[in-house]
């Protein structure tokens, strides 16, 4: 069940803490879990110290981490440092979709509409050049976001709002995307034209739904990679496992093979999460389970995944490769058999 009252938040949050010391290598994604649960909690000062928490450790992603702290701080009354923060994300251009997003849309729940417009577009203009055909699943709420801005900007709609248009339509034909952006939502709250209240009642359940698909869903669809080190290890002590793992070639054209297959499906939001072999006989102890058991390979790695430990496939254009080979990702695995 998920918490509902701010005494829920608190709780999740410090179960989060717990677990976080519990597996120091996974601090980062589960205090960034545990810093939300207490701004839903309504300890946005708290959530603060998390985020000094993580940026005073060298994380991982420290623009992520720098754009909720700014959001958070806006809320509770931090503005100018909250935007310096924002200032100081939009000139490093982050390669990552969400920072962009949550800056975009702390400046437009502030009113910042202009502002908010153009950090959607440049983080458009930087992650999804003119003429890209595929839009990967993090990106899509940004065109989301730059359509719903521009709409309440009253702007006319461009080529990037049409993309927007196709993608919300492939997703959920019933109520188009102008109309649940569609700045006059809000009279329509307060008619007492049945008529109008029944088509409002409409525009929420759908996107009610589009909520709920996210929700349910909140980390990837994970497929479990082995370095060829901890291959050799794992294979090494679990012999048993040679039928799942026959080469460490066959292993990584696998991996490919499986997320292609599952991304022609239509299954988003898909994943890589690295496996060691040390987490995974901790894994399997806690499960009162031997390595050898290969049920277990999916179940470790759907765990890695909600740990927060997965990276998002495909990799962005220009980057390297999930294999570690340090080859560009269309150099490599990228350019095997594209469909």
């Amino acid at each position: 069940m998920r918490p509902d009252t701010p005494a829920d938040h608190t709780t999740e949050a410090e179960r989060l803490l717990r677990t976080a010391a519990q597996y120091p290598e996974d601090h980062e994604p589960l205090l960034l879990q545990a810093a939300a649960h207490l701004e839903l909690a309504g300890d946005r000062e708290q959530a603060s110290t998390l985020y000094d928490r993580l940026l005073a450790a060298d994380p991982e992603h420290p623009l992520l981490i720098k754009a909720l702290q700014a959001a958070n701080l806006w809320e509770y009354g931090h503005e100018a440092e909250a935007r310096a923060l924002i200032t100081g994300i939009r000139t490093s251009a982050p390669a990552d979709p969400a920072p962009w997003e949550i800056v975009a849309e702390t400046l437009e729940s502030h009113d910042e509409l202009e502002a908010s417009h153009d950090c959607f577009t440049a983080a458009l203009t930087l992650l999804l050049p003119p003429g890209e055909d595929e839009v990967p699943y993090a990106t899509q709420s940004l065109l989301t976001g730059r359509h719903r801005v521009r709409r309440l900007l009253g702007l006319p709609h461009d080529e990037r709002d049409a993309l927007a248009d196709t993608i919300h339509t492939s997703h959920t034909a019933d109520i188009s995307l102008d109309e649940l952006h569609d700045p006059k939502r809000l009279w329509a709250l307060g008619s007492e034209n049945p008529a109008e209240l029944k088509a409002e009642i409409a525009r929420l359940r759908s996107e009610l739904g589009s909520y709920r698909s996210a929700l349910s869903r909140p980390f990837p669809v994970a497929v479990l990679h082995w370095p060829e080190d901890e291959l050799n290890e794992l294979l090494a002590a679990y012999p048993e496992l040679e039928s799942e793992y026959p080469t460490q070639t066959a292993h990584l054209t696998d991996i490919e093979a499986s997320l292609r297959d599952l991304s022609s499906t239509g299954t988003e939001n898909l994943g890589i999460v690295t496996a060691t072999v040390p987490s995974y006989e901790a894994f399997a102890a806690s499960e009162q389970s031997s390595p050898a058991n290969a049920d277990l390979l999916p179940q470790y790695a759907t765990t890695l995944a909600a740990r927060g430990r997965a990276v998002a496939w495909p990799p962005a254009k220009g980057a390297a490769c999930w294999c570690g080979s340090g080859a560009a990702y269309r150099d490599c695995h990228g350019g095997l058999n594209q469909p």
